[in-house]
């Protein structure tokens, strides 16, 4: 068991080593990412990528023994785990009137345990299904309770070195925090330097979100999702979609951290090599 929890520790020690070395890339290159299952670590490597962006409730639901294989193949593959999505399972509820405090901050707790020990820096929380507001409960009374969720969280995150970033998601998956100027609300009430705000290009062209609140969001914005709209397939040729007006106020805003690719199917060996070159270029146009 000793040596077991010592080849772990190896193995975290490693992990964060390659995270760092992934942030300290130049300054103005943006790192670019996939979201993924565990079991594409090997596919995401090949593909050139350069982090893996994994999912929260996938890496929490572990055994310790499978979470100890994780971060053991995590460093032979030798990939960075910067960033990780779907934060909350459905069953954790943060609004409505059956929410359990104790119960969400246990997770929270083990979640963020989980991520930080293999590089994770920044935590997307999206979660449609766990903030849902219940039809009839009030919107004004769910926003609140988000608004206590984000303050008991910061201090979590913040000791483990982790931002978290609000999604704001599609009417489809969530009735509450759609576009990003309603997560900045959210941010400027909880208000705290560990609760930040991210864009997903798919969410943020389903709602018809005008590219100037970009600029309006810009000094909390810490991370992006990417995929093309047009069925939320990888983005792979520049024409395909209007892309020019989202990047150009990206690079505008100077721009500089993490862009995940997060789409509903891909062939990785294929597309994957074709949508980082898409989207190196629109960073350098």
């Amino acid at each position: 068991m000793k040596a077991s929890m010592r080849g772990l520790a190896g193995s975290m020690a490693l992990l964060a080593c390659l995270a760092l070395a992934a942030f300290a890339q130049p300054s103005g290159k943006v790192k670019i990412g996939y979201c993924g299952p565990l079991k594409d670590i090997d596919a995401v490597k090949a593909a050139g990528f350069d982090y893996l962006e994994v999912r929260t409730s996938e890496v929490a639901a572990l055994s310790d023994a499978d979470y100890e294989k994780v971060a053991a193949k995590l460093q032979q593959v030798g990939l960075p785990v910067l960033s990780a999505n779907l934060f909350l399972p459905a069953d954790i509820k943060v609004t409505g009137p059956n929410i359990d405090k104790e119960r969400q901050m246990e997770y929270v707790r083990r979640a963020l345990d989980r991520v930080s020990r293999l590089g994770v820096r920044l935590v997307v929380f999206g979660s449609g299904g766990a903030r849902q507001v219940p039809e009839g409960f009030s919107k004004q009374e769910a926003f609140q309770q988000l608004v206590d969720f984000g303050k008991r969280i910061a201090p979590e995150a913040r000791s483990r070195n982790i931002t978290i970033a609000i999604e704001p998601l599609r009417k489809q998956e969530s009735n509450i925090i759609n576009t990003s100027t309603e997560g900045l609300e959210w941010v400027n009430a909880v208000n705290d330097p560990n609760i930040q705000l991210m864009i997903d290009f798919y969410h943020f062209s389903v709602e018809k979100e005008d590219i100037s609140d970009v600029l309006k969001v810009k000094d909390h914005l810490r991370h992006l999702h990417m995929a093309n709209p047009n069925g939320r397939v990888m983005p792979l040729k520049w024409n395909e979609y209007n892309y020019a007006p989202f990047f150009e106020v990206l690079r505008q805003i100077h721009y500089d951290r993490l862009i995940s690719l997060e789409v509903s199917k891909t062939n990785l060996p294929e597309e994957g090599p074709q949508a980082i070159a898409l989207l190196r270029r629109a960073f350098e146009q």
